[in-house]
């Protein structure tokens, strides 16, 4: 009986030592924090670190002789900033404001304006591992746009570089 015991004793040792040795050390991985908003039924996000607020769509005053992509410009809080139609930078016809949508207002160093998206779905931290680059067969007029895609609840987001699209405007 005692053999048994020892035996048994000396197996649970070899098990705990060996789980022991396969322990790795929990390092938690670098997560980035990303903005995500719908666009004609499709899924995309912004940097979150790029997102300074967002607001629901308040009146929107036309500029005469402004750029199509420009809508106009809101005044938030005494600021005047303009509104960009994203959907023209990704070749997507345009919806229209609707109740849902909001304006995303970035900046970056060269440049602050508001973003019409359709709505804003979440803001999440993703593991920068979760990242993929685009897709190949990327339709080129949004492909220079595109800094990456990532799977979140089963739908493919394509994340956008808002500094790209600051940059095609300045």
């Amino acid at each position: 009986m005692d053999a048994d015991k020892d035996k048994s004793g000396r197996i649970l040792d070899e098990l705990k030592r060996r789980r022991d040795r396969g322990n790795a050390v929990d390092v938690e991985e670098e997560r980035i924090k990303l903005v995500i908003f719908s666009l004609l039924n499709g899924y995309y996000a912004f940097h979150g670190n790029y997102v300074k607020e967002i607001l629901p769509v308040g009146s929107i005053f036309y500029v005469p002789g402004a750029p199509d992509f420009i809508l106009g410009v809101v005044n938030i809080r005494g600021d005047i900033e303009s509104v960009i139609a994203i959907n023209k930078f990704l070749g997507l016809p345009g919806q229209g404001v609707m109740q849902s949508s909001r304006i995303a207002i970035a900046s970056t160093d060269e440049m602050r304006s508001g973003i019409l998206v359709d709505s804003i779905e979440d803001v999440i931290d993703v593991p920068v591992s979760a990242l993929k680059p685009p897709i190949a067969t990327l339709d080129q007029s949004r492909k220079e746009f595109v800094a990456g895609e990532f799977t979140c609840d089963g739908k493919n987001i394509t994340l956008l570089d808002i500094g790209r699209i600051f940059g095609k405007i300045v």
